[in-house]
């Protein structure tokens, strides 16, 4: 594969962050996408939150499985740690390396035919076990490497860009999450820059499973008439819920708002969740009245986006197993290796 390096000119005028970092130091490679693919536009709004969370790019680690989505990792965070799995299971390779190293930041990319369809089994065991990690689901409709058929997130009646028309069933990834009991679900859409780059910037401060469907469309399958994940269907059929901002720990913390129009939510952190509710009664903190709220508007055909729900007091797997704080990676022979006493007394604690 031939590979378009970057010009390494910079300009001595570029912004930096409070490490000392620019734009330019959370990129990745030129992209090889389509031109005008939405999958880009997150690539970009991944590059502005980590560089306005002032993260250092060696504590990020990425992940991904096959497709169009999961070659994205590539174009973001050059300097971070990367791996690309096989198709669908990116999940369980992300939760090994979770279990073995807590100290760094997870962002797993995936798409809809990767999350959706063969790795339906492994998102699910990764949300429900609350791993610490961002799952960005890139969600187009089609497989866009294999020419444009439906996907498994699909909506039913929906038409591919050849005629046919989608007979089955959708699966909704956010539901699903829900259901699943994640602690962090959100839609959003990737020509809404102003409202993605937020939700990433949460996700990331958030303890547990942070998912993140975002609708990317296909410019070259998936971006015409009839198709429910064009640019132009969820632009005209989008419901935000509310408008959110992310307030760090190392802020001042300083809120004016009328009552009634702002809620504010605490992150294990010491970060702040800011919401600006455009539906007043909406309460992103119950899990039940966000999957009620999500099936009725989408049996009025519309995309909800925006933060759907957050537990304000999440727990993650390290916490379900009690393992230790320290990475293994750090641990010597005599730490992971204790010796056959060690193993007879765990196994007699079971007897």
């Amino acid at each position: 594969m031939t590979y378009i390096a970057k010009p390494k000119l910079r300009h001595p005028g570029l912004a930096k962050n409070k490490l000392g970092f620019t734009h330019r130091d959370y990129e990745g490679r030129i992209s090889t996408l389509c031109a005008g693919c939405g999958h880009d536009s997150i690539s970009a709004a991944l590059i502005q939150a980590c560089f306005e969370l002032d993260l250092e790019p060696h504590r990020v680690a990425k992940l991904s499985g096959i497709g169009c989505s999961s070659k994205t990792p590539d174009y973001f965070l050059g300097q971070s740690h990367g791996f690309n799995s096989v198709h669908g299971r990116m999940p369980s390779v992300l939760t090994g390396a979770n279990l073995a190293n807590r100290d760094l930041i997870y962002l797993g990319v995936s798409g809809d035919g990767d999350s959706a369809s063969i790795g339906l089994g492994q998102f699910a065991h990764c949300v429900r076990r609350g791993v610490n990690m961002v799952y960005i689901c890139e969600n187009n409709g089609v497989y866009g490497l294999t020419k444009g058929q439906f996907s498994a997130t699909a909506d039913k009646g929906s038409k591919s860009k050849a005629g046919g028309t989608n007979a089955d069933s959708p699966i909704d990834l956010v539901s699903l999450a829900l259901v699943l009991g994640c602690t962090f679900v959100a839609r959003s859409f990737s020509g809404d820059k102003h409202q993605l780059v937020p939700l990433i910037k949460a996700a990331i401060s958030h303890q547990g499973s942070a998912v993140l469907d975002v609708i990317s469309p296909c410019v070259q399958f998936n971006n015409h008439a009839g198709s429910t994940k064009s640019f132009d269907y969820v632009r005209e059929h989008n419901e935000a819920m509310n408008r959110i901002d992310v307030i760090p720990a190392r802020t001042e913390i300083k809120v004016d708002f009328e009552p009634g129009t702002t809620e504010v939510v605490r992150q294990h952190d010491g970060s702040y969740l800011k919401l600006a509710k455009l539906h007043k009664d909406y309460d992103a903190t119950n899990r039940a009245e966000a999957m009620a709220h999500l099936q009725q508007r989408q049996a009025a055909g519309e995309v909800v986006t925006g933060l759907l729900y957050v537990d304000p007091e999440p727990e993650d797997l390290h916490t379900h197993l009690g393992t230790v704080t320290r990475p293994l990676n750090r641990m010597g022979e005599k730490e992971l290796c204790p010796g056959s006493k060690a193993l007879a007394d765990v196994n007699a604690g079971y007897r």
